[in-house]
């Protein structure tokens, strides 16, 4: 896949999917804004790769749920690159494990922030900007169909909106702009090493077709390949990569 000459941000670009996210579209030949909240080294590190293999990349911390730091980052993408061809907002994560009776309005509140309004907020941010033929990956999950395991109701919740949002923009931005969404399965990140015990993550890459979990950089190939021209004619997709875990 040829990006270059194009211009992607990456929101929550400094670890797992999202900083494989940024590698493989260096690689590709895309300059890069990376965005981390608190994952500085991995950012700061993949623009060092990415600017000693002679490519054009940034780092720049930013809150992802606040307007200002997203405008921030827009604007420095804008700057340095002249416009915006690719936009990928990965931030995310579930925050905690909480039960339907555990689930507090500030939860609920923060973890859709997390998950859906940070997206929405970049996708605004960047619109003015996005040259013709641009193309947003969104990171939706496969919890958005199964509903999530136990305690992940609201996270589940929240990447269903994504894959809603997806659809939606897909209709209005079209045809200058393609909105597709990816819909990983298990796969090996911090996610899981926080939130899933080892012997369910065991039990579910056993139960899996390919009888394992996926990794960040199989994630980040697919999302290039949905950023690319040879992903031309896909919009309004929620593309599973689950290993054959479920089948939509």
């Amino acid at each position: 896949m040829n990006l270059s000459g194009k211009a992607a941000i990456v929101s929550g670009g400094g670890r797992d999917i999202g900083r494989a996210c940024v590698m493989a579209l260096a690689k590709a030949g895309a300059s890069v804004a990376v965005n981390y909240f608190s994952s500085g080294a991995g950012a700061d590190s993949a623009v060092d790769e990415i600017r000693a293999a002679g490519g054009s990349a940034f780092a720049l911390q930013g809150d992802m749920t606040k307007k200002a730091d997203v405008d921030a980052l827009v604007a420095r993408a804008v700057d340095e690159f002249g416009g915006v061809d690719i936009v990928m907002p990965i931030t995310g994560g579930l925050v905690a494990r909480k039960s339907i009776a555990e689930i507090t309005p500030e939860h609920w509140q923060s973890v859709f922030d997390l998950n859906a309004t940070s997206a929405l907020l970049l996708v605004q941010a960047a619109l003015p900007h996005l040259r013709p033929g641009a193309a947003i990956v969104n990171m939706a999950s496969q919890a958005g169909r199964d509903g999530g395991g136990p305690g992940a109701m609201a996270y589940a919740m929240s990447k269903g909106a994504v894959m809603t949002m997806t659809r939606g923009m897909a209709k209005e931005l079209a045809p200058r702009i393609r909105v597709n969404a990816l819909c990983p399965g298990m796969i090996d990140t911090d996610f899981h090493n926080v939130f899933t015990k080892p012997e369910v993550r065991q039990h579910v890459a056993g139960v899996t077709p390919l009888k394992r979990e996926g990794t960040s950089e199989e994630v980040a190939n697919l999302a290039v390949f949905l950023a690319s021209d040879q992903a031309a004619y896909i919009t309004g997709a929620c593309v599973d990569i689950n290993g054959g875990l479920f089948f939509s």
